[in-house]
């Protein structure tokens, strides 16, 4: 089913981001709740009681309607703008992703993010022919029509952006819009405000820490047709963007190097694992230009069909409701398994299944993982 979009309206905006902001409430799970609950005013109000009979006995932090309101009023202050994932700017690409963020922060130019884009990653002590060779693809593939999709970190991200500023680049930061990280990219964080475009997902004022990055890097390749690494080493980000990418369905590329350079070894395993090799940015248009046009699948949903007809969730008795939440938390583990499995393993229907691990996930006792996956925390 193709999803309605629409703006959504300024109560409905304020709601999405304060939903978006409450405590143990990632993209999964809002979708979920919105599913469940029609709207996001009607899912906010709902939230204290499912975190209260999952277990959790502190109250659960939910942003006020002042606070998302300072947010948003920040943002608009530096010239940005929020899109929800149910908007016609959000990006088509993103939005097909299981986990796909309920609200961006754009600062800059938002309309370059209609364009079929390539992501460009690599490593941060990059060789000196590496950041050539990266800025030269950003150049090349920005001047062909892709926006050049990258993270702003040093070495690699910031020779693609760099190569492909005067054409159209994206840096997806892992913190807020507003912070500049690292610091000595001030130059070309200003610059990409300017002449490109800054997606974020955290809030403004957000710093970076160590676990924003990897759901960073699901942006990244979320926003691409393909995600072309320069130079990685065996264990980096940029083979968990990579791998990503190919959990998405993305292409992945890579450029080849020596087997003597220990930032070239995680390029040569991707192309060994089935990567295409590539020498030039004609290598990757060749490649991705059979993709563009084709439209991405997005959820099978209707957001504001879901919005406009909300249908109450099924009633349980709480009796049997407690029993499903001591039979399901004792079958699950830190590694994650299907939903489906626990479904079938605790022989209790999907539905109690689905409210016992909404209750669970809010309390923080359960992380439900994109691909319909849980463990316990």
């Amino acid at each position: 089913m193709q999803s309605t979009r629409r703006l959504l309206t300024p109560q409905e905006r304020l709601d999405w981001l304060r939903l978006t902001r409450s405590e143990n409430v990632g993209p999964v799970t809002f979708h979920r709740l919105l599913e469940r609950f029609g709207t996001a005013t009607a899912a906010l109000a709902a939230l204290p009681d499912l975190a209260r009979r999952g277990g959790r006995a502190n109250p659960l932090r939910i942003p006020s309607k002042a606070e998302a309101e300072r947010e948003l009023t920040g943002l608009e202050r530096m010239g940005g703008r929020m899109v929800a994932s149910c908007e016609p700017d959000y990006p088509r690409a993103l939005a097909a992703i299981d986990d796909a963020p309920p609200v961006l922060s754009l600062l800059g130019h938002p309309q370059l993010l209609k364009r079929p884009a390539v992501a460009i990653v690599g490593a941060r002590n990059a060789s000196i022919a590496g950041r050539n060779m990266a800025q030269k693809l950003g150049r090349e593939l920005a001047a062909a029509g892709f926006l050049v999709v990258s993270g702003m970190a040093r070495g690699i991200d910031t020779s693609a952006h760099q190569g492909a500023l005067s054409d159209g680049t994206a840096a997806v930061v892992a913190g807020g819009a507003d912070i500049v990280y690292p610091a000595e990219n001030a130059g070309l964080h200003a610059e990409l405000r300017h002449r490109g475009v800054i997606i974020a997902e955290s809030a403004l004022g957000t710093e970076p820490q160590a676990r924003h990055f990897p759901r960073r890097n699901r942006l990244i390749s979320g926003l691409s047709l393909g995600v072309l690494v320069v130079e990685a080493a065996l264990k980096s980000g940029s083979l968990i963007t990579a791998r990503m990418a190919n959990d998405q369905g993305r292409e992945v590329l890579a450029i080849p190097g020596s087997p003597a350079d220990p930032r070239a070894q995680g390029c040569n395993r991707l192309i060994k694992d089935g990567a295409t090799l590539v020498e030039s940015a004609e290598d990757v248009v060749e490649v991705l230009k059979r993709l563009t046009g084709q439209p991405f699948g997005e959820r099978d949903r209707d957001l504001f069909s879901i919005a406009a007809m909300p249908s109450p969730a099924p009633v349980h008795g709480e009796a049997d409701l407690e029993e499903a939440r001591t039979l399901i938390a004792a079958s699950l583990s830190p590694t994650p398994v299907l939903i489906d499995e626990v479904v079938r393993g605790c022989q209790l229907s999907a539905g109690v299944v689905r409210t016992v691990l909404l209750e669970l996930e809010l309390a923080g006792r359960v992380q439900i993982h994109p691909g319909g996956r849980v463990s316990l925390i």
